[in-house]
């Protein structure tokens, strides 16, 4: 079996398993999902949504952001960890957002990579979630399941990235990308595959 066959065997199989493939993150429109995706790293997807609300309804606007008081916005995102980064990188965001892009978040790896703070996995859910565009959000989930299907050898995000953008469909990567993450927190664990309710068992690597 080619590694392109074990692709969509595991594309089918997690689209029989989760049907809804969506982004765990909470946002209204495209500045708010970036903000939220940015607050993510380090952070649980389920602390960032607890800690959102009160930061959107303060600033609901691009304008807010760029005027904002940096120090304002380390308190209400403070439990997200990485505050000062994290806030400093939020008013960097926006204001680049305004003054190079128009007020309109970018729609293409190489601009939304131009933001600070701003990588490869951040740039790839937004133009996947927002712009539907082909895009490999290479998260820990990700990374581990296509190394233990047998899809990669290796655990370097651009590396796998790349990989599966040949491997997998392109209208098919982005949703691919959130099951791996619902699949990688509820069966195949970092601490342990749970093979015997696995729907990759029938074909995955590991279990040889």
């Amino acid at each position: 079996m080619t590694k392109k066959e074990l692709a969509l065997l595991a594309v089918e199989a997690l689209k029989k398993e989760y049907p809804d493939a969506l982004c765990s993150l909470t946002a209204a429109n495209p500045l708010e999902l970036l903000i939220a995706t940015r607050l993510s790293a380090q952070c649980t997807d389920a602390r960032v949504n607890l800690v959102t609300p009160a930061l959107f309804a303060k600033y609901p606007t691009l304008d807010d952001y760029c005027s904002a008081d940096v120090r304002d916005i380390e308190e209400i995102i403070h439990s997200c960890g990485f505050y000062h980064g994290k806030a400093r990188d939020i008013i960097a965001i926006a204001k680049k957002i305004k003054s190079d892009f128009g007020g309109r978040v970018p729609d293409t790896i190489e601009d939304l990579t131009s933001l600070q703070g701003v990588g490869r996995k951040t740039a790839n859910l937004i133009i996947g979630d927002v712009y539907h565009k082909p895009a490999v959000v290479t998260d820990t989930h990700l990374i581990r399941l296509a190394n233990r299907i047998g899809l990669v050898e290796t655990k370097d995000p651009v590396k796998v990235e790349t990989a599966l953008r040949k491997l997998l469909p392109p209208e098919e990567s982005n949703n691919f990308c959130h099951r791996t993450v619902l699949h990688g927190r509820a069966v195949c664990t970092a601490r342990k595959a749970n093979c015997d309710v696995c729907v990759l068992n029938e074909f995955c690597k590991k279990k040889i």
